[in-house]
């Protein structure tokens, strides 16, 4: 029997993915796949039964019982003696949902490995040359997403104070929340010159890069066609 693979997409760009994640994608006979993964990446595999089990933007189906029917698939493809690859966008435990997967896998006894990917930030950071760290600038990344301004004025009040600290802060989801953690930054910080860059679509074709400050990007993006997925790197400048 074959371990279950969970398997970091990375960003996009089939270039970009590990060694083993793509010997893994090419060998396997069933693929469960994310939304956001591309299809230069779904393209490796040619012989895989391939099952789209992801979420998009405004999909309101219930998490828990989407998740439960995505456990149930990887025991019954796994109990099938399937080589079975679940395959996720970025980084499989940065906003990938992973633990609940190893978790169900765990429970069950069922075997698997988890394959790293590049998380959106990481790979924008190194495209658009912004320093996330540097000395005698910044000695942390705060990696967050934009769902903790629905849900605690605490946690975005701390992302704020990090920000204000001189740290680099990367938010994914976002675009759409904008209009609340701008605000919430600028109260905290009172500096509306801190950099903040928008990259959309990394490592892709049609990848682009809105860069400005607290003050401006707001309008910036307002004024703009930038699409979705979007990861926000706030506090560093590119360098060319």
């Amino acid at each position: 029997m074959h371990a279950v693979a969970i398997v970091g997409a990375g960003p996009g760009d089939p270039d970009l993915l590990t060694v083993k994640a793509h010997r893994l994608i090419k060998d396997a006979q069933v693929i469960l796949h994310d939304n956001l993964v591309s299809d230069r990446i779904m393209a490796i595999s040619s012989e895989a039964e391939k099952i789209y089990v992801g979420r998009k933007f405004g999909d309101t189906s219930d998490q828990i019982s989407r998740q439960q029917k995505i456990n149930e698939l990887l025991e019954s493809y796994y109990r099938q003696g399937k080589k079975v690859v679940r395959l996720k966008s970025g980084d499989p435990y940065v906003y990938g949902r992973a633990a609940e997967e190893v978790r169900y896998l765990t429970i069950k006894k069922i075997p698997f490995e988890v394959i790293p990917g590049i998380s959106a930030a990481l790979a924008a950071a190194n495209i658009h040359n912004i320093p996330i760290t540097e000395r005698n600038k910044s000695n942390a990344m705060l990696i967050c997403t934009a769902h903790t301004a629905d849900y605690s004025f605490e946690q975005l009040n701390g992302i704020a104070h990090m920000l204000k600290a001189g740290n680099t802060i990367s938010i994914y989801m976002g675009l759409k929340s904008l209009h609340r953690i701008i605000p919430k930054l600028l109260e905290v910080c009172k500096d509306d010159t801190i950099p903040v860059n928008a990259a959309s679509n990394v490592s892709r074709s049609n990848q682009s890069l809105i860069t400005g400050t607290l003050g401006s990007i707001e309008e910036q993006i307002k004024n703009s066609t930038i699409q979705m997925p979007v990861v926000l790197i706030i506090g560093a400048n590119p360098i060319c």
